[in-house]
C-alpha cells in the first residue's frame, strides 16, 4: 500500500514537554494551560509538546486529549514567529494511537510524538510497523520517542535508522540515557532527520555530538534559560552553554526526584502558575522533597532569597 506523502520537517532548538494543568476538581484547567503556553512563547521556545508523559496523557480521555492539543495550538498560533506543536499520541495499542493521531491532526498539530509501546515489549519489526501505522493514520510528521526507563523496551539505533528511511519520521526523541547510542544514530542518520535529547541533563553533551536540540521538562519552569542554553550550545558558545548548564542542572535533577511530572508540577505551583493537582496513580510531591525543590528553584534564579517568584534572568 502506498503511503501518503508528508513533507519532512526539520526540528531544532528547545521544545517543552508541557504539563497538563488540572483544577482542584481534577478537570483540565484551560486558563492555566493557556497561561503556560503563552509563557513558553514569551520564553522563545521552538515548540511545545502537549499530551506526552509530562502531560499525564494516559489519564486523559480522548475528548480531553484533543482539547488540550487544540488549546495549545490556539495559543501557539498567536505568536509572531512559528511555534511547532508536536502532539503526543502514544499508546501501547496501535489502534488507539491511530485514533489519537487523527484527533491531534484535527486539533491543528504540526507533528506527532509517538512513544514506543509500553508493557507489550514489541520486536524491532513490531516497532517499525507501529510507527508506520500511526503515520498512515495521522498524515503528519512523526517524532519517534525512545524512553526505555518508562516503556520497558529500548529502540536500538538500527531500528531508529530504519524508521528514518521513511520521510514521515522526521526525528527521534532519544532518552535511553546512552550517549553512545545517540552518537550511533547521529553517525548514520539521513539528511534532514533530527535527533533531540529526551533527557534534560544530556541536551548539552548530545548537541556537542551533533544533536539538534531537546524536548525538555525543565523549560516548563525556565523556558528562557533553556532556550539560551540550547542556542549557546548550537552556536558553539561553550563557556555560556556551560554556565547555563551549571545554573539549570540542580533543577533538572530535582525534576526527577520523584516520577515526572510530580516535581515539575509542584514547582509550577510554587511559582504560582498551576494547581498542584495530578491524576491517580500519581500523587503530589512528598513533603520531604519540598525544600530540595525550593533550593533548586533558587539556584535557577526563579525564586529570590525570601522564596518569592521572580522573572528569569539568563
Amino acid at each position: 500500500m502506498k503511503t501518503q506523502e508528508v513533507p519532512r520537517i526539520h526540528l531544532t532548538g528547545a521544545f517543552t514537554a508541557l504539563v497538563t494543568p488540572f483544577s482542584e476538581k481534577g478537570e483540565v484547567d484551560e486558563p492555566a494551560l493557556r497561561k503556560l503556553v503563552r509563557r513558553q512563547v514569551a520564553g522563545g521556545v521552538a515548540g511545545v509538546v502537549p499530551c506526552g508523559t509530562t502531560g499525564e496523557a494516559v489519564t486523559l480521555d480522548p475528548d480531553e486529549h484533543e482539547r488540550v492539543v487544540a488549546v495549545t495550538v490556539e495559543e501557539a498560533r498567536t505568536a509572531r514567529r512559528p511555534i511547532r506543536v508536536i502532539a503526543g499520541c502514544g499508546s501501547n495499542d496501535t489502534r488507539r494511537s491511530q485514533k489519537l493521531a487523527e484527533r491531534c491532526r484535527r486539533a491543528g498539530a504540526d507533528a506527532l510524538l509517538v512513544v514506543t509501546p509500553y508493557y507489550n515489549k514489541p520486536t524491532p519489526r513490531g516497532l517499525i510497523e507501529h510507527f508506520r501505522a500511526v503515520a498512515d493514520a495521522g498524515h503528519l510528521p512523526v517524532v519517534a520517542y525512545n524512553v526505555p526507563s518508562r516503556t520497558g523496551v529500548n529502540m536500538l539505533p538500527e531500528t531508529v535508522l530504519a524508521l528514518a528511511e521513511d520521510p514521515r519520521t522526521c526525528a527521534v526523541k532519544e532518552a535511553s540515557g546512552s550517549l553512545d547510542q545517540a552518537c550511533e544514530i547521529l553517525r548514520h542518520r539521513p539528511a534532514g532527520f533530527s535527533v533531540l535529547s529526551g533527557e534534560d541533563p544530556l541536551a548539552l553533551p548530545m548537541i556537542a555530538c551533533g544533536a539538534d536540540g531537546v524536548i525538555a521538562v525543565v523549560s516548563n519552569e525556565a523556558p528562557a534559560l533553556l532556550v539560551a542554553l540550547v542556542e549557546a550550545a548550537l552556536t558553539g558558545e561553550r563557556e555560556e552553554a556551560a554556565r547555563l548548564q551549571a545554573k539549570l542542572l540542580p533543577l533538572m535533577r530535582a525534576n526527577i526526584r520523584e516520577s515526572n511530572p510530580i516535581p515539575v508540577k509542584w514547582a509550577l505551583h510554587r511559582l504560582g502558575l498551576v494547581q498542584d493537582v495530578l491524576r491517580l496513580p500519581l500523587v503530589p510531591l512528598s513533603k520531604g522533597q519540598h525544600k530540595p525543590m525550593e533550593e533548586a528553584l533558587k539556584e535557577a534564579g526563579l525564586l529570590d532569597a525570601d522564596g518569592d517568584p521572580v522573572g528569569e534572568e539568563a
